[in-house]
């Protein structure tokens, strides 16, 4: 029996759809699954096998399964219950906001992501503009870390590229997990970063369901031995200098800290330096302001228009590079071990006393991080340049800056420049400062500031000058 069956063309175009979206949903998308899975489990299995520090769980758990655990948290809940009957409202509202903050907060770790895509793509990135070094790794920091130990990496702000320079240098040692700004909630950086391992920061909302949806996902990550890295200041450096530490995020991760507990938090001081900071005159030009006020156009409008100059100059055949970006890994401090050191117990981490600790604590990681600030060309030669009443030739100023170097390293400081190699790091410093206009020489060869460049000598200067004091007072 045979006949023919005339079909609508919406219907026929519906059922084309229906048979496509069933051979893409039962077939196509568990393959990609699948493949993607494997490559995540190869990396996963690869970073294993050479990494000090194992992947720990928490980042390897699904995300909505974290979004469900801190969306439920006891803490989160009983907060969710008291700020609805201070408001008036119901329990529901407030737990609608709870879950959004959680989705925006919570990243979703992939390891393949991380340590082949991105750690590739920030090599490449740091080394098109910068030479990167290693200046210095303290011999506990290059160890392994005992089981059941939380890494925390106490990092300077000095650029926007700390969190490249810093997860580029520390990717075979772990996973580092950071706090990015608002910036990080436009697309498509939010889907980045998360997948990078990132949590999503709202700085400035002082809300109270915000404030403990963002310590319980610290703590938990922390207690759970997810590797984190937080900015002592917060912000960027406007002065160049290592600045009062902001003691939010520390203090999320010590609040529920217990010194006789199984469990260790160890800090790792971290200095970082570069012979020219992108963001520079941005942060020479808004000293006393907020730029980040300016709302987020502004500053990826802002980054943006930097690096398409750095391309054209590239494309044109007119570009040489940035100098040095270096990082210093310093000595380890454990945060049971200073507990003990400073006679407090588990009552005077958790209550009253908290934030005296907490600011105790801070102060002590800042002076770490100062104290491992690496030595370059740029930064030395802008305070030498500073500091010299009569001009000086090029010839002496490079006797004076290899002399101060040299001091300076027998204080205990760590140049970021390789042992040999001083003389040309110098010669390239002055050819990059003069590039710049940050100097001027003359017929005689003699070496003055430019009269306008001032502020940013004083900024690249005030590094080494913070260095300096600190060494010399020990």
């Amino acid at each position: 029996m045979s006949g023919t069956i005339t079909l609508p063309t919406w219907f026929a175009v519906l059922a084309v759809v229906l048979a496509t979206l069933a051979v893409f949903n039962h077939f196509l998308l568990p393959a990609a699954r699948w493949m993607a899975r494997r490559s995540v489990n190869r990396a996963i299995a690869d970073v294993n096998r050479r990494f000090d520090l194992k992947l720990p769980l928490f980042q390897l758990t699904k995300r909505q399964v974290l979004i469900d655990r801190l969306v439920y948290d006891p803490e989160v809940l009983a907060t969710v219950a008291r700020i609805a009957n201070d408001r008036g409202v119901p329990r529901d509202g407030v737990m609608m906001e709870v879950v959004a903050f959680a989705r925006e907060m919570v990243p979703s770790f992939n390891p393949y992501i991380y340590f082949n895509l991105g750690y590739r793509m920030a090599r490449r990135f740091l080394r098109y503009f910068y030479q990167v070094r290693v200046g210095w790794v303290h011999d506990g920091a290059g160890r392994e870390i005992p089981p059941n130990t939380s890494m925390v990496f106490f990092i300077n702000h000095r650029s926007n590229l700390d969190y490249l320079l810093v997860t580029y240098l520390a990717s075979r040692r772990a996973a580092l997990s950071y706090g990015a700004g608002e910036w990080a909630r436009v697309w498509p950086f939010k889907i980045i970063l998360r997948l990078a391992g990132a949590y999503i920061l709202r700085r400035n909302l002082d809300d109270p369901v915000y404030r403990v949806v963002l310590r319980r996902y610290v703590q938990m990550a922390t207690a759970a031995g997810v590797p984190h890295a937080i900015f002592s200041e917060g912000a960027l450096s406007r002065n160049g200098m290592v600045n009062e530490p902001k003691l939010g995020l520390l203090s999320y991760i010590c609040r529920n800290f217990d010194p006789a507990g199984e469990n260790d938090i160890v800090f790792v001081p971290v200095g970082t330096n570069f012979d020219r900071v992108m963001e520079q005159r941005t942060l020479i030009a808004n000293v006393d302001t907020d730029f980040r006020g300016r709302g987020t156009v502004f500053v990826l409008g802002s980054t943006l228009l930097v690096l398409l100059r750095q391309v054209w100059l590239k494309l044109t055949l007119r570009w040489q590079g940035f100098g040095m970006a270096a990082a210093n890994f310093g000595e380890p401090l454990s945060l049971r071990d200073w507990s003990k050191r400073n006679g407090l117990s588990l009552t005077s981490l958790q209550q009253k006393p908290l934030f005296e600790a907490i600011e105790s604590l801070g102060n002590e990681l800042r002076n770490r991080v100062i104290d491992t600030i690496p030595v370059l060309a740029v930064p030395l030669l802008s305070m030498l340049v500073l500091e010299t009443d009569e001009p000086m030739t090029r010839d002496q100023l490079t006797d004076k800056a290899l002399k101060r170097l040299n001091h300076l390293r027998n204080l205990g400081a760590h140049p970021g420049i390789r042992k040999g190699a001083e003389k040309v790091a110098i010669t390239d410093g002055f050819d990059l400062m003069y590039r710049l206009g940050l100097i001027t020489i003359d017929g005689d060869e003699k070496v003055e500031p430019h009269v306008d460049e001032r502020d940013m000598l004083q900024y690249h200067a005030n590094s080494i000058i913070q260095l300096s004091a600190s060494l010399e007072a020990k």
